[in-house]
């Protein structure tokens, strides 16, 4: 198996003001074999230093028997990384990564709800993993999506998961806007959100976290606040 991967970017859309949907087709193979929630480490051309080149992106779309791989990546005025992706590559523009990686991912066995919080393109892994469990039919308990951004434009695959949370009843989606002032939904951060929804703790749930440290250092520590042990907090984190 080789090290590494090549992919050519199939197209690019514009998400939000600072973000970016990639969809990019991996050369030379039908299927490229992944978990729901993994990621993959590209090495692009934006300095001399080989480890300085590296950058790890969350797959923003189910495994399927498909060799194209989704990405949502977020602008960083003073990041190498997305300056290259946002101005300089383009629809032919060829990837290097390494295989699909990674241990945030769902359970083997989903006997227990699930709870994903996250902010900004953290949403990503989730997507991939709310999308494998309906279009695999994956047997599950409750879900709950809880996303934080800081405007209504800054939503991420809102329609998306509009849609699924009408269609199945075990699927609740919440949003949290931290900067907009006139918003009919939750107005401030993510961590208000679950500290009430989940105040009564029991062992049937697992909280999945994704984004900013400083958001996920602050998520655990409430929820340990709250009482709940370490087993039941998965993380992973950016930045």
């Amino acid at each position: 198996m080789p090290k590494y991967l090549t992919g050519k970017i199939l197209k690019i859309e514009n998400q939000s003001p600072t973000t970016k949907r990639f969809w990019v087709e991996v050369v030379g193979v039908d299927i490229v074999e992944f978990k729901a929630g993994q990621f993959v480490t590209m090495e692009l051309p934006i300095h001399e230093k080989r480890l300085k080149r590296m950058r790890s992106y969350s797959i923003a779309n189910a495994p399927s028997n498909s060799n194209i791989l989704e990405f949502s990546i977020v602008y960083l005025e003073k990041g190498l990384a997305s300056n290259y992706l946002f101005h300089e590559a383009k629809i032919g523009t060829e990837l290097k990564f390494k295989h699909p990686a990674g241990v945030f991912t769902l359970p083997k066995e989903i006997n227990k709800d699930l709870i994903f919080i996250c902010t900004g393109t953290g949403v990503a892994p989730f997507r991939s993993m709310i999308q494998d469990i309906y279009t695999n039919n994956i047997p599950h308990k409750n879900l709950h999506l809880i996303f934080g951004t800081r405007k209504k434009e800054g939503i991420l695959f809102k329609d998306e998961f509009k849609k699924i949370e009408k269609e199945y009843s075990e699927f609740k989606y919440s949003i949290a806007l931290s900067q907009e002032k006139e918003w009919d939904g939750h107005i401030g951060y993510v961590h208000p959100i679950f500290e009430e929804e989940y105040s009564s703790v029991t062992a049937d749930r697992i909280f999945y976290l994704c984004g900013w440290s400083i958001m996920i250092d602050e998520a655990v520590e409430r929820l340990k606040k709250l009482g709940y042990p370490e087993s039941q907090i998965r993380f992973e984190l950016y930045g």
